[in-house]
């Protein structure tokens, strides 16, 4: 079992990024957003080469290891109707910089999901499936996370996406499922259920993101909580998975002081961010010692 966080939600600097990893103790850090100093900040697959070099060098000066690369490759931020090229360009450098620093796992998306309830444009499948072939040849695993995108749906969604794109994986992520609408039941669409989502998806899951929420019907979006305070049923599917013998990665990504798609999350505070990515990490650890026996850890 490796634990880490997803680099963003700790700082938006690099520096701090590895500070909050070191206050944990931790050796591995899921990237994402990066700042480095001298260039503004962006994906770990999209920064200039320098900069990159820069972060790479920093890292192993650290002593972390980059396991996931949180990237954006088919994100929510993109549509059908966005130029596949873009998502080419987007794997074709994210590939030979995964190797540089020895990440097996990439997370990618499926585009901005649609209005249907069941449909799922041919097109998806079609990128998806060449997409997971790139990184596949290259002895890469993309792993695939249940958010705001066609396979994030619903689980029935999912295991279509599964089935139709041959070797790729899942990341599950445990609060998605409470602020994303079940679009494989009619209108208008109830919330997703954790539990039954991951009942679902727990075969192909190679990798977790933590988080935890509770839905807040009068603003309509979602409360984010410590580690198993919210909805997410996160001590119920820790247990589950490390019953199965799951012993992969886990990685925070609290969404308490930062929400990766606001724009605050380029300008948060520091110090704010990282204080709190330490505390979530350490609710976490606490929470799995509960469950999981320390000579099963």
């Amino acid at each position: 079992m490796k634990l880490m966080g997803i680099g963003d939600e700790g700082a938006n600097t690099i520096d701090g990024q590895i500070q909050a990893a070191h206050e944990l103790g931790w050796k591995h850090l899921e990237p994402r957003g990066i700042e480095v100093p001298g260039y503004a900040k962006a994906n770990f697959h999209d920064i200039p080469d320098a900069a990159f070099d820069l972060a790479v060098k920093k890292l192993e000066d650290a002593g972390i290891q980059p396991y996931c690369f949180g990237s954006t490759i088919m994100n929510w931020a993109k549509t059908v109707e966005t130029p596949f090229e873009v998502t080419l360009a987007e794997v074709k450098r994210a590939i030979p910089r995964m190797k540089r620093t020895g990440a097996k796992y990439i997370r990618v998306m499926s585009f901005k999901p649609g209005d249907e309830e069941f449909k799922i444009p041919t097109v998806v499948f079609e990128r998806v499936r060449e997409v997971t072939k790139m990184f596949l040849d290259e002895g890469l695993q993309p792993v695939h996370e249940n958010c705001m995108n066609h396979g994030g749906m619903s689980w029935q969604h999912a295991l279509e996406l599964l089935d139709k794109c041959p070797g790729l994986k899942w990341v599950f992520d445990t609060a998605n499922p409470i602020f994303n609408p079940d679009r494989s039941k009619p209108k208008p669409w109830p919330k997703q259920d954790p539990w039954e989502f991951w009942e679902h998806v727990r075969d192909h899951v190679v990798h977790i993101h933590i988080k935890d929420a509770t839905w807040n019907p009068a603003k309509n979006d979602a409360d984010y909580n410590w580690p198993g305070e919210g909805n997410g049923r996160v001590r119920d599917i820790l247990k589950d998975a490390f019953a199965r013998g799951y012993e992969a990665g886990i990685s925070i990504e609290p969404h308490m002081v930062v929400v990766f798609h606001d724009a605050q999350s380029k300008t948060s505070n520091e110090d704010a961010m990282r204080k709190n990515f330490v505390e979530y990490g350490r609710r976490l650890e606490q929470l799995i010692a509960g469950i999981k026996p320390v000579a099963d850890r």
